[in-house]
């Protein structure tokens, strides 16, 4: 069985997670730009043993999909495109950005780290990839 990579997809920022190989705990990754995914994801799928890609579904508080679905959308689609045998799935993120920033405050992060943006990007695709496992039978 091999692991889930989960991405939270920005404008700017791209927060990737990944899962260990049992599917038991979600660890945060790293942050990259926008511009550095696809590379990213080539290098990453051509040496890791990945089965599915969770990427996180904007949703607002109507249960419909945020106005971040419009760059979203696109990726996810590319995303298939590249790679046809990867099971992709898409899973509500929403208020993980919140959490993220109560689990750094919580673990008594100083102010000044707590406003880096990555850090949080990298925590809210662990939240998600957590999340994921959490609500899918393996």
């Amino acid at each position: 069985m091999g692991r889930i990579l989960a991405i939270d997809y920005g404008q700017k920022r791209v927060g990737i997670a990944v899962s260990d190989e049992l599917r038991i705990v979600a660890n945060g990754l790293k942050t990259i730009t926008v511009n550095e995914i696809w590379s990213f994801l080539k290098d990453y799928l051509s040496t890791e043993d990945v089965d599915c890609i969770v990427v996180g579904e904007p949703f607002n508080m109507e249960n419909k999909p945020s106005d971040a679905s419009r760059f979203i959308d696109p990726f996810v689609k590319k995303l298939v495109k590249k790679y046809p045998g990867m099971k992709v799935e898409r899973f509500d993120e929403r208020f993980t950005s919140k959490m993220a920033q109560q689990a750094m405050l919580d673990s008594g992060l100083k102010k000044k780290k707590r406003q880096d943006k990555a850090l949080v990007d990298k925590i809210s695709a662990t939240i998600l990839l957590q999340s994921y496992m959490s609500a899918r039978p393996v």
